[in-house]
């Protein structure tokens, strides 16, 4: 699990995962894989957003 805590495993691990959604499926094209890999990013980037927000404000910066 420790390879898993510098970005380049974690760009990976996601990179892998990400590929993971899009086998199953045969009537993805180009378009549809993009789109379900932007979509995923931006939500794992608000999350992180709502988190760095939430704990600011717990922690009185806000």
């Amino acid at each position: 699990m420790a390879c898993l805590q510098t970005f380049p495993g974690v760009f990976a691990a996601l990179c892998l995962l990400f590929l993971c959604f899009l086998q199953p499926v045969e009537a993805y094209d180009g378009g549809d894989a993009v789109a379900l890999l932007l979509g995923m990013a931006v939500t794992v980037v608000g999350f992180c957003a709502c988190l760095g927000w939430y704990s600011r404000r717990r922690s009185g910066q806000f």
